[in-house]
């Protein structure tokens, strides 16, 4: 992968060299850069998500309209190249779009006969992020580096939201946070202390909230439940 970067950042260096206007030269770095980035999507382990989705999404369209702007300046060569890397995008989005969609069909089909959404599903979408946690508990996506951002989203998701959680909301978010403390623990060794301190504050506030709200929840069910 290294070695056929390099080379396409050799060529582009000898085309741009061979052009004899500043416009040129700027026109074949965006069509490189164009191809490059369609290559480098091409590669890469895919992540069948929304929000995936949209990144790479955004970043072509961004480097396709410089590459479009600069078709008329490039030579046949280069607008060749251009119009395969098009090619290959529209491939790679179709086969996004298509699991995306089996994707969603699968979520629907787990939901209750009665047609109510699963508040797990909800949960877990709300907590980390839409797909990242999936019937098999899994937190991979947790490392050193993210899993500050991740407790924080976690807590301040529950804070937003405390006033409107019911018994079977409060018991499943007990069971996502022991997972993620877990994930904690296998990760610890690669925080920072900085970082470590921070999640230790978020811990003690997320103690907080759960203790004030889970038993008034349970407290406000059981009174509506005898009514």
């Amino acid at each position: 992968m290294k070695s056929k970067n390099y080379l396409i950042a050799v060529l582009a260096l000898a085309a741009v060299t061979s052009c004899s206007t500043p416009a040129e030269k700027q026109a074949v770095l965006n069509a490189e850069r164009f191809n490059v980035y369609v290559d480098s999507v091409d590669k890469i382990s895919p992540v069948y998500t929304t929000a995936s989705w949209n990144e790479i999404n955004n970043g072509y369209k961004e480097r396709a309209e410089k590459a479009d702007s600069a078709l008329v300046t490039l030579e046949n060569a280069e607008k060749e190249k251009v119009a395969a890397s098009k090619a290959k995008y529209e491939a790679l989005k179709m086969n996004y779009e298509t699991k995306l969609k089996e994707m969603e069909a699968a979520a629907v089909s787990e939901q209750p006969a009665n047609g109510t959404s699963d508040y797990r599903l909800t949960l877990r979408n709300r907590l980390f992020g839409e797909g990242k946690i999936g019937a098999d508990m899994k937190f991979g996506f947790a490392t050193g580096e993210n899993i500050l951002s991740i407790y924080q989203n976690f807590v301040n998701t529950v804070a937003d939201n405390k006033n409107s959680y019911s018994r079977e909301d409060w018991d499943e978010i007990k069971v996502l946070y022991e997972a993620l403390d877990n994930r904690k623990n296998a990760v610890e060794k690669d925080l920072s202390g900085s970082d470590n301190m921070k999640i230790a504050g978020l811990k003690v506030k997320f103690a907080s909230i759960k203790a004030t709200n889970r038993g008034g929840t349970k407290a406000a069910e059981n009174e509506a439940a005898k009514q």
